[in-house]
């Protein structure tokens, strides 16, 4: 083989085949819910499904709402469950893909928020009855804008 043709292709080798070490194991979910709530487990099942570990916290309702306002989430931000993954809160049925960009930009916020149970979110997946809903990124101010459409 041409020596000089050598560091080429081993950087193409690297960019097809990254190191074992390069690759980063997904962040893990520290989750609070009710423990009556089925779609909360659902959400937690769509999270591992992504390759995050999950540690749940059943509570009561009245604590629950306690953490939802520590974290800064407004009442009309809030769902059935919250967590926290990576220094962000994630509140409802956030799809993981959209917690992966959200750690990946890393954006100056407290997390992201799905309000409500809008039919067909992870967790709320139960047939075929779907809406269209929003994942809001929730601003430090409490502001939020629209971070994805589905």
């Amino acid at each position: 083989m041409n020596r000089s043709l050598f560091p080429g292709l081993l950087a193409g080798l690297l960019m097809i085949c990254p190191p074992a070490h390069s690759e980063q194991k997904p962040a893990p979910v520290e989750l609070w819910k009710s423990p009556n709530c089925g779609c909360c487990s659902g959400w937690m099942k769509h999270m591992q499904g992504a390759g995050h570990a999950v540690k749940a916290h059943d509570v009561a309702l009245g604590i629950l709402a306690k953490i939802k306002r520590q974290a800064g989430l407004k009442p009309e931000l809030q769902s059935c469950h919250t967590a926290k993954i990576g220094g962000y809160v994630i509140e409802g049925h956030v799809p993981a893909k959209d917690v992966a960009r959200l750690l990946l930009e890393k954006p100056e916020a407290i997390g992201l928020a799905v309000p409500d149970m809008p039919m067909g979110s992870p967790g709320m997946d139960f047939g075929p009855d779907k809406e269209p809903y929003e994942v809001l990124l929730v601003k430090k101010d409490g502001s939020t804008e629209v971070f994805a459409k589905h």
